[in-house]
């Protein structure tokens, strides 16, 4: 890459591309409802009311996100907009990337099958988009959602050839819009990235494919291991449970609840993990299944700033979208493929933060196996450890939806 390209890239090209992801759009949808409220036959209209803020301030529905500058090595950059429903109705929200140009390349949402296009721009170019919705429903009266977006580039991500194609490919793009303007003073330069969001705000309407707003991640549930039901007093049966759920569905007829990892469970190394998970499991009356390296991805990936993957060779890169295909496979392929591990905070996910380590029901490789535990007070750590560590094992309950009618 010529030096004058270099220069280009970190105070032009990725500029740009923040003005044009500030192209945000929000769609409100406006309801009413008709009822017999009493014998009469009054029609009620139902408030609605969704306000969104960032800083502790009231903004349009127009999320503006913009930077002077990224480069390789930048701290990673994210805007956080509060979602707020201070009207009488539950809202559902939805986001789609519907449009992104990169350069001369314009791709749409609706050419691809649902989710393609953020996972695009989430893993395959050098720098990476990755936006997150805490919840995907707000609920009435105060109740709130935020919205967050980070851009990231790290310095060294293994793919020198692709960040130095990049940057000559958008220097060239640069020089011709500049030549088109010059040529005609009434054209208008294009930047070399344009992102078109669309968040929806609508009536949340009870389908099987609706979120079950009873089950959100990390709610903390009571359940009897050997009544094999909820339960409202801890007890040597009774323990304290936590949903691990990402999205769990009205049509879904079950929930995964991980117990407290603070109890005391089986212990040993990987070699015994499966005699250790059925020696538990045999002790309660309950449905139990393996804690797998794939249930702590969905989870931790949801945090779109300070999840990282690690590396001793390369940058640390943000985790970054883990829902489309089997990317989340891939993942954990290339992860053990260049010893890899994955951090997260214990303030985000207090219910998979323990001084104990923990095995996972995936081996990293031939000698190692993949283990979580807490890594200082500010990071949980995922990782390979040998297979002679002592780890302790944990089952995750998965518990009928319908013992909790």
């Amino acid at each position: 890459m010529q030096p004058k390209h270099k220069v280009y890239l970190k105070l032009n090209l990725m500029s740009l591309f923040f003005l044009a992801l500030s192209f945000v759009s929000i769609t409100l949808a406006w309801f009413a409802y008709s009822g017999l409220a009493t014998v009469s036959t009054e029609i009620g209209v139902q408030a609605w009311y969704i306000e969104f803020e960032k800083n502790s301030q009231v903004v349009s529905n127009d999320i503006v996100i913009s930077l002077d500058e990224v480069y390789p090595g930048m701290e990673t950059y994210s805007e956080k907009v509060q979602i707020k429903n201070k009207g009488d109705s539950l809202a559902s929200l939805e986001y789609e990337i519907s449009s992104a140009r990169i350069l001369n390349e314009e791709k749409h949402s609706s050419d691809y099958v649902e989710g393609y296009l953020e996972d695009q721009l989430s893993h395959e170019y050098p720098f990476h988009i990755n936006i997150s919705l805490s919840k995907s429903y707000v609920p009435m009266q105060d109740g709130v959602s935020e919205f967050e977006v980070s851009i990231s580039w790290p310095l060294d991500s293994n793919n020198d050839q692709a960040d130095s194609d990049w940057g000559n490919d958008a220097y060239l793009f640069t020089q011709e819009e500049k030549a088109k303007a010059q040529a005609d003073s009434n054209y208008q330069e294009r930047s070399p990235l344009r992102i078109v969001i669309n968040v929806t705000a609508e009536q949340f309407v009870e389908s099987e494919d609706a979120v079950d707003i009873n089950y959100n991640l990390g709610d903390v549930v009571l359940y009897d291991v050997i009544n094999d039901q909820p339960c409202s007093q801890l007890s040597d049966s009774c323990i304290k449970t936590y949903v691990i759920d990402t999205d769990n569905k009205l049509g879904d007829d079950n929930v995964n609840l991980l117990p407290d990892l603070y109890d005391s469970y089986a212990e040993g190394t990987f070699d015994q993990y499966s005699s250790n998970l059925t020696a538990i499991s045999n002790n309660w009356n309950v449905t139990t299944r393996s804690l797998k390296v794939q249930d702590l991805l969905k989870i931790i990936s949801l945090d779109v700033v300070n999840s990282i993957r690690g590396n001793d060779v390369f940058s640390d890169m943000i985790i970054g979208n883990m829902s489309y295909g089997t990317r989340i496979d891939s993942e954990i392929t290339r992860m053990s493929a260049v010893n890899s591990y994955y951090k997260y905070l214990n303030e985000r996910f207090p219910f998979l933060s323990t001084s104990k380590c923990y095995w996972l029901d995936n081996e990293y490789n031939s000698t190692k196996s993949f283990a979580f535990s807490k890594l200082d007070d500010t990071y949980s750590i995922v990782e390979g450890k040998d297979k002679s560590t002592t780890c302790s094992v944990v089952p995750v309950i998965i518990a009928s939806k319908s013992s909790f009618n």
